[in-house]
């Protein structure tokens, strides 16, 4: 009989010691941020950090930014919203509009699939030709790009409705409607 209580409770601490803890488990596609203009994760010794301005912060969990894009913080594996996923190497970074910029010609290459890259490779220097902007950009948007936004916000709901599998076309006029005021709007927001 002791033998079978023992028995029992291996197996009962067994099984509890294999169930998913519901706690511990990280939302599927990473925790939301909502990152500054300037605000960059940059993929240095091994690991992702936030980097706004010459201050780099730890980043303890995976991110997804506003326009999908997922990044795991501890591998550089990015996830772009069209399902493509590439591998930051040391040096590249993700922007906050979720754009990735390469930090050497190589890294380039090996997104792309090319090996034909010498790993020593250097960008050509960058040199700007023309007067310096009139502003200085901050991290607020504009109104301008405030509506060009929700724009695209629109214009992916009508994409994600035409994605549908129906076998009526969709109804768009609502979001067909709503595209046609921000272009009105579009036209008398001045541009900074």
């Amino acid at each position: 009989m002791r033998l079978t209580h023992l028995l029992a409770s291996v197996l009962l601490g067994a099984g509890l010691a294999a169930t998913p803890r519901l706690g511990a488990a990280q939302p599927s596609g990473g925790q939301p941020v909502r990152p500054g203009r300037t605000t960059q994760f940059l993929f240095t010794r091994g690991a992702v950090v936030q980097r706004t301005g010459n201050q780099t912060t730890p980043l303890s969990q995976n991110i997804r930014l506003p326009n999908g894009t997922k990044i795991n913080v501890r591998s550089g594996i990015v996830e772009l919203p069209t399902g493509k996923i590439t591998t930051l190497r040391e040096g590249d970074y993700v922007n906050a509009e979720g754009g990735i910029v390469f930090g050497t010609p190589a890294s380039a290459a090996a997104a792309r699939g090319d090996t034909t890259v010498a790993t020593n490779a250097k960008f050509d220097p960058y040199v700007h030709v023309g007067t310096a902007p009139a502003r200085v950009l901050t991290d607020a948007p504009t109104d301008r790009e405030q509506l060009l936004m929700r724009k695209i916000e629109l214009l992916n709901r009508k994409m994600a409705l035409y994605n549908q599998t129906i076998t009526n076309p969709p109804n768009t006029d609502a979001v067909d409607k709503q595209l046609q005021e921000i272009d009105a709007q579009l036209k008398t927001a001045k541009r900074e």
